[in-house]
C-alpha cells in the first residue's frame, strides 16, 4: 500500500489555513477546506475545495489551524476521530498550547503531532514537524515527507517542548527586547533596525551558532560570563506589552502597538510586507545555493 500523502483536509479558514490550503494545493494534493463559513468563502486558492463537515473518503492528513483554546481544538479532534477512526493522521498548527495537553484526549495520540507554519504559511520555505510523547516514529516521517513535497524544509522537533524551537529562540531574544524597551535602553525601532540590518543578515549567511564557531568560542564563552548574568531572567511576561493589549494596543489591527498605525492601508502593508519577503528569501536561496568548495562544515553531534 501507498503510504504517501495525497489528500489532505485543512481545518480553520483564517489566514494561516488558508495559506497552509494553498501550499499543498500548488503542489498537486488533493485539498478540502473545512470551515463553518464553506458556503460563504470567496477567493480560495486554486485547487481547493470548501466544506461544512469532515468529507469523504477519508483524508489522509488533517491540519487544524482553530483558535488558541483547547476546548475549541478538542471538539474539533473529536469530531475527526468520530468521523475516521484511527486512520487519519491529526497534525496541529498550535504555536503555543502544550503538545501532550492536546493528544491527551484523542482515542489515537499515536497518530498526532504538530505541524506548526509561519506567516504567510505559503510563502516560509519552512514548517516545523513535531513529535509529541505518544507519536509513532513513521507518522513524524510521513508528514515530513509531505512537506518536502510542498516544498518546504521540514524541521523535526524531536520533543514536544513548549513553543517548539523557533518560537522559543523568538521569544527568547523578544524577551530581552521588550526588557530593554521598558528600561529606556533603547526603542523598538532601533531595537528593529539592529534586527533588519545587523542580526538578519549575519543570521542569514552564518546562522546563530556556526557564526559562533567561525568568530571563536574562546571570546563567546567569555562574553557569555560576562552578559548572561545581565540579562532579564523574570520568568515572567513583560508586563508593559502585557498592559498595552489591555488597553487594546494590538498592533496593525488596532491602529496602534509600538508603532501608529493609523491611517495605514493594512491589507497593502501586509501584501507588501510578503512580496518583499518573497524577493528576500529568492535571494537569499540563490545565494545559499551557491558555497565556496569546502567552506561549508559538517555538522558534529555533540550529544555523542
Amino acid at each position: 500500500m501507498n503510504s504517501s500523502i495525497r489528500r489532505v483536509l485543512v481545518v480553520g479558514a483564517g489566514t494561516m489555513g488558508l495559506g497552509v490550503a494553498k501550499s499543498f494545493a500548488e503542489s498537486g494534493f488533493e485539498v478540502q477546506l473545512w470551515s463553518r463559513r464553506a458556503g460563504s468563502l470567496k477567493n480560495l486558492p486554486a485547487g481547493v475545495t470548501a466544506v461544512a463537515a469532515p468529507p469523504m473518503p477519508p483524508p489522509d492528513l488533517v491540519i487544524e489551524n482553530v483558535a488558541e483554546d483547547m476546548a475549541i481544538k478538542g471538539e474539533v479532534y473529536r469530531s475527526l476521530e468520530a468521523a475516521y477512526g484511527p486512520e487519519v493522521i491529526i497534525a496541529t498548527n498550535t504555536s503555543g498550547l502544550p503538545l501532550d495537553d492536546l493528544a491527551a484526549g484523542l482515542a489515537h495520540p499515536e497518530r498526532f503531532l504538530g505541524a506548526h507554519y509561519f506567516q504567510p504559511a505559503d510563502v516560509f520555505p519552512m514548517v516545523e514537524v513535531i513529535a509529541g510523547s505518544a507519536t509513532r516514529p513513521e507518522i513524524v516521517a510521513r508528514v515530513a515527507d509531505a512537506m518536502r513535497r510542498t516544498g518546504k524544509e521540514p524541521i523535526q522537533v524531536r520533543k514536544p517542548v513548549q513553543g517548539y524551537l523557533i518560537n522559543r529562540l523568538q521569544h527568547a531574544i523578544l524577551h530581552e527586547a521588550y526588557h530593554l524597551i521598558e528600561t529606556g535602553v533603547a526603542t523598538a525601532f532601533e531595537i528593529d533596525q539592529v534586527a533588519k540590518r545587523m542580526l538578519g543578515p549575519r543570521m542569514c549567511i552564518t546562522g546563530l551558532i556556526e557564526q559562533k564557531d567561525m568568530g571563536g568560542l574562546a571570546i563567546h564563552a567569555a562574553a557569555q560570563r560576562a552578559i548572561v548574568p545581565t540579562l532579564a531572567h523574570t520568568n515572567e511576561p513583560v508586563r508593559f506589552l502585557q498592559d498595552m493589549v489591555a488597553r487594546g494596543e494590538t498592533g496593525i489591527q488596532a491602529g496602534k502597538g509600538f508603532y501608529d498605525w493609523s491611517g495605514c492601508d493594512r491589507p497593502a502593508a501586509s501584501r507588501q510586507a510578503a512580496e518583499r519577503l518573497r524577493r528576500l528569501l529568492a535571494a537569499l536561496e540563490d545565494e545559499l545555493a551557491r558555497p565556496a568548495p569546502g567552506t561549508v562544515p559538517a555538522e558534529r553531534d555533540r550529544r555523542s
